[in-house]
């Protein structure tokens, strides 16, 4: 009977590859906890903010293809989640962050409306439950 519980070579190496890579990537998740973590919570909120923007005017028809990236629903929810968000954020970031955002969130609840078959009542549109009427 032979002892097939001796490694190969071969499997010895994968195995040491296999740990070296979960080292490395244990280490880069460590490096971006760090990073994180000196990151001031005015960027974090801001830039939060900015994504949910920016993903809501592609998906309200404000980027370059709009007859393929249109999707009021999925803006609607982006909107939404902004609203919110900009909404409970504003007394922890100062009013000049919050200004510009609250000004980039009315425009786009104003292109939503304007670009919508079917416009929502006034105070129902996507983030005016945050927002109050947007007209």
């Amino acid at each position: 009977m032979t002892d097939n519980s001796a490694e190969s070579p071969a499997a010895h190496s994968h195995g040491e590859e296999a740990e070296q890579y979960a080292a490395a990537v244990a280490a880069e998740a460590a490096d971006a906890t760090r990073d994180i973590a000196e990151v001031p919570a005015v960027e974090v909120i801001t830039t939060a903010a900015v994504h949910l923007m920016s993903a809501a005017a592609v998906k309200v028809g404000l980027a370059d293809d709009p007859d393929s990236q249109l999707d009021l629903d999925e803006a609607r929810k982006l909107i939404n989640a902004l609203a919110g968000l900009i909404t409970a954020g504003a007394p922890e970031i100062s009013d000049m962050h919050a200004r510009s955002l609250r000004d980039g969130l009315r425009s786009l609840q104003l292109a939503f409306r304007e670009t919508s078959p079917i416009p929502d009542p006034i105070g129902q549109g996507p983030g005016e439950k945050w927002t109050g009427p947007v007209s």
